[in-house]
């Protein structure tokens, strides 16, 4: 049986909080970069403006609240995106500052 002393624990809790930091600021980072920049969101923004735009000039009220309901949906959908990205980026920021910490307490 390998003996360890406090200071390998507390190693090995850095180590293991480092590497959760930069996973988890990595994983805020793609989805800041692929959900919220994505095509199809834009594809799917533009075609149904254009949907709202038509249903005014031909006079379709049905039509138009439908699309306002999918464009306030959309809305919503990208902003919590950016909302969990922007929490993964945090909490990997302050995982990686405690890593930082623990690690000058060692040494």
């Amino acid at each position: 049986m390998v003996a360890m002393t406090i200071n390998d624990v507390l190693l090995t809790m850095t180590i293991c909080i480092f590497f959760l930091g930069i996973v988890s600021l990595g994983a805020g980072v793609f989805i800041l970069v692929s959900r919220v920049l994505s095509e199809d969101l834009r594809m799917l923004a533009n075609e149904t403006s254009q949907l709202a735009k038509k249903g005014i000039s031909e006079g379709i009220t049905g039509l138009v609240g439908n699309a306002s309901v999918l464009i306030d949906s959309m809305n919503q959908l990208i902003r919590t995106s950016r909302g969990i990205g922007f929490a993964l980026v945090v909490i990997g920021i302050v995982l990686n500052i405690l890593a930082y910490y623990l690690l000058i307490q060692i040494y």
